[in-house]
């Protein structure tokens, strides 16, 4: 039995455990395609993971009928990690399915994610759920119209080959001033900068993209609220799923990672609509289906345009004028299209303001920690550098702090911090102006409830401290991990590293190589004790 991976476990054991149940399925549907369009001649089969208590689909795929037991578990991840809005990521205490195979492939596949999960002869939920598609399916179908099939996922599978996700954040707005088919302005929003799921949303009105996101970042809301704001949005949509085969060649299960890393040949487009009256269909008439072709061959000339100019930390104020040809006919006409910088300064101080209330965080030690070196955001990774790898990054960094350690054991422990280039230029000043890095520590952290972890202290050459993060040691593959480094500390006499690298905005994203390294510091591995602080005591808030 393929296991979950201890990554992608502790990425799930990190989200919250929501006290309900949630049924899982797959079942055959004639209805999800004809048959002159399965090229395998192979029936398709419907995954559905539905929250029973909310009443809410998380997840929905289609696969070949041919796939194995790994399908629903990838359907499983995804409901848990990315579900459909108006949910939010979360675990589910139980599970029930109609199937005793699945349900005892699960309770393997799932038995440190503690998640309970049981056999029951009837699901009414997803039974009601193919119900309805049963009745439904003939009035509406879930394909594009023939004649701009083709046209539509070529143009959509180009727009990902350019991954514009890996320069627009999902506030970085972007207007197509279209002037036809009752569409003045398309507004539009990728989807996929945070490696969750990978779309882009074409907004028919600037008042609809405000009105959604400030009311999906209102944490107080309710379910049925949730899902009123996500089914009040008038908008097109284009999301990307992986084509089946390439998935079922790979042996891990994290799937954000393995979608980015697909080529465009084996990435399947689906497109849809979205609006107040209708609600939400999988599908574009050809009204729909022409604006759609003509915004994404505009959003491809300006990507390409402009595509140095996106790279940079902050959205700058871009225009073009674009010759698009309007799909079955001879015309052609100039497309407008522009950044909107400061409709997503506003957008993103909205996120940020509602993030910032109710913040419970730690407050470490008043004055004696500082928290204003490593900006919030920043991807942090600990690892080990081998030697090789060690020599090559002190030629090639732009700043080198240089130490006396000997080549001993399989390299040096290593703590990565990638943020944007911007940033990462900040941080290297910072350090350098206070003349070097002293050391890094890990400092436990006692918690009245139990809930134990360190935090991870730069010590810098001026005596102050900045904090840059906080591990927590609750499983035990989290505690091997930080074992690992200490005892490679131990043996290379205390010596370590700090890689400060840029490109967390970019396709190096959580991975950044040599050419993302700007900063190479080898120093010493402290003690608490060597900071003087001891095992700190977390004071709860008094609220």
């Amino acid at each position: 039995m393929t296991a979950i991976s201890p990554s992608t476990q502790r990425r799930l054991h990190q989200l919250p455990q929501l006290p309900t149940v949630w049924e899982g399925d797959r079942r055959k549907m004639a209805q999800l395609a004809d048959e002159s369009e399965l090229e395998d001649n192979q029936s398709r089969e419907l995954i559905v993971w539905v929250d029973g208590v909310e009443c809410l689909v998380r997840s929905m795929e289609v696969v070949n009928e041919a796939m194995g037991s790994e399908a629903i578990v990838r359907a499983l991840i995804k409901a848990m990690e990315a579900p459909q809005a108006p949910s939010q990521p979360a675990r589910p205490q139980k599970i029930i399915v109609r199937d005793r195979q699945l349900q005892f492939y699960l309770r393997g596949v799932l038995q440190d994610l503690e998640i309970v999960v049981e056999y029951v002869s009837e699901l009414p939920i997803i039974d009601e759920l193919f119900h309805r598609f049963a009745e439904t399916s003939g009035v509406g179908t879930s394909k594009l119209p023939r004649k701009y099939l083709d046209l539509l996922k070529g143009s959509a599978r180009e727009i990902w080959a350019l991954a514009p996700w890996a320069v627009l954040a999902d506030y970085e707005v972007i207007s197509i001033e279209l002037n036809h088919w009752d569409i003045d302005k398309l507004y539009v929003s990728v989807m996929g900068m945070l490696g969750m799921e990978y779309g882009i949303l074409f907004y028919r009105s600037l008042e609809s993209l405000q009105r959604f996101r400030s009311m999906a970042l209102n944490d107080e809301q309710q379910p049925m609220e949730m899902e009123s704001a996500f089914l009040s949005q008038d908008c097109m949509f284009l999301t990307f799923e992986a084509l089946a085969e390439p998935f079922s060649r790979r042996s891990t299960p994290d799937l954000a990672h393995q979608l980015a890393s697909l080529p465009a040949k084996s990435i399947e487009p689906s497109f849809g609509n979205i609006h107040p009256m209708e609600g939400m269909r999988p599908f574009l008439y050809e009204e729909e289906a022409v604006a759609a072709c003509v915004a994404l061959a505009a959003l491809k000339g300006f990507l390409t345009a402009f595509k140095r100019q996106l790279q940079a930390d902050d959205l700058h104020r871009l225009t073009k004028r674009i010759k698009v040809k309007f799909p079955d006919t001879e015309l052609s006409e100039y497309v407008t299209v522009e950044t909107l910088p400061e409709l997503s300064s506003q957008l993103l101080e909205m996120h940020l303001a509602i993030e910032a209330v109710g913040e419970t965080e730690f407050n470490p030690l008043e004055l004696q920690i500082q928290e204003d070196l490593i900006p919030d955001d920043s991807f942090i990774k600990l690892e080990i550098m081998s030697w090789e790898r060690v020599k090559l990054t002190r030629r090639s960094v732009m700043y080198h702090q240089t130490s006396e350690v000997k080549v001993v054991g399989a390299g040096l422990p290593i703590i990565t911090i990638q943020t944007t280039r911007s940033k990462a230029a900040e941080i290297v000043d910072r350090i350098q102006s206070a003349g070097g890095l002293l050391g890094i520590c890990f400092n436990p952290i006692a918690d009245p409830d139990g809930a134990n972890f360190e935090l991870g202290i730069l010590q810098l050459a001026d005596g102050e401290m900045q904090l840059f993060g906080e591990f927590y040691t609750e499983s035990a593959t989290q505690i091997e991990e930080r074992n690992q480094w200490h005892q490679r500390s131990q043996k290379t006499k205390g010596y370590c590293g700090l890689i400060i690298a840029h490109g967390l905005t970019g396709k190096a994203r959580e991975n950044p190589g040599i050419k993302e390294t700007i900063a190479f510091l080898e120093t010493k591995s402290l003690s608490n004790d060597d900071l003087g602080l001891g095992t700190l005591q977390l004071i709860p808030d008094q609220d």
